[in-house]
């Protein structure tokens, strides 16, 4: 089965529409959603309507959950904490609705799915080796899908190390193909709407599980049709600007 995972559209529509058009272009059969569908952008609705409708798996992330009410803000940055708040008066019933419904964890064909890790599946970024080990040791499948961090990167300990000694770990760019048939892996497909690698371009991952691989994928899109509401709305500059940069 061809699989499709995603993470961290944050209300960005444009970039959301762009990532869809392009799973579907390559054929794939399911898409995987690993969180925080509303936050930074100004489209919480329009966002997760079509996460609702195109996706066969969501988790909740930690802004899905700030927007509900079930997580204090003061833990935010100062531009995020205001984007929750926007996020408030601003998002329909029918999306609250919907993002009560998910778990910040989950499994589906095989792998694990968080939001965020396998020790904390809301908040832990897992951006480090030790990070990475301390995840797979706690994942009970072998293959865990993670998002949050807005990175795309990977995660792999050979069979057989069990000291993390022999971890391997790196950031990963259009086209690269990781191959998953052995081994613990943590793989991050980064962000739809947020990079924060440096790539402004939106990014996905396409699963082959049949093959056992990963592909990670980036998409154009038009930043300003993203950007110019953000401002439009009177949220912190900064949110709109990142986008430009991927950082």
């Amino acid at each position: 089965m061809r699989v499709a995972a995603i993470s961290d559209i944050h209300a960005n529509l444009p970039a959301l529409e762009a990532v869809l058009e392009a799973t579907e272009a390559a054929g794939v059969e399911e898409t995987w959603c690993l969180g925080d569908v509303v936050g930074y952008g100004v489209e919480p609705d329009a966002c997760a309507d079509l996460v609702r409708e195109r996706c066969d798996v969501c988790l909740v992330g930690n802004h899905d959950i700030a927007v509900l009410g079930a997580l204090n803000v003061a833990s935010f940055s100062e531009a995020a904490a205001v984007a929750v708040e926007w996020t408030r008066a601003n998002v329909a019933e029918r999306t609250l609705e919907f993002l009560r419904e998910l778990e910040p964890s989950g499994e589906r064909g095989g792998f694990g799915l968080f939001h965020a890790s396998p020790c904390d599946p809301v908040w832990e970024y897992v951006l480090s080796r030790e990070q990475a080990d301390a995840g797979m040791a706690a994942n009970p499948l072998r293959i865990g899908l993670i998002g949050h961090s807005h990175v795309a990167l990977f995660f792999n300990r050979p069979d057989g190390s069990e000291d993390g000694g022999e971890t391997r770990a790196g950031e990963a760019g259009d086209g690269a193909l990781l191959d998953l048939a052995e081994g613990a892996w943590l793989v991050n497909p980064g962000s739809v709407g947020q990079p924060r690698d440096g790539d402004p371009r939106a990014a996905w991952l396409e699963l082959d599980t049949e093959a056992m691989t990963a592909r990670f994928h980036r998409v154009a899109y038009e930043i300003g049709r993203a950007a110019g509401p953000i401002a439009a709305a009177g949220l912190p500059s900064r949110l709109a600007a990142r986008l430009y940069a991927g950082k």
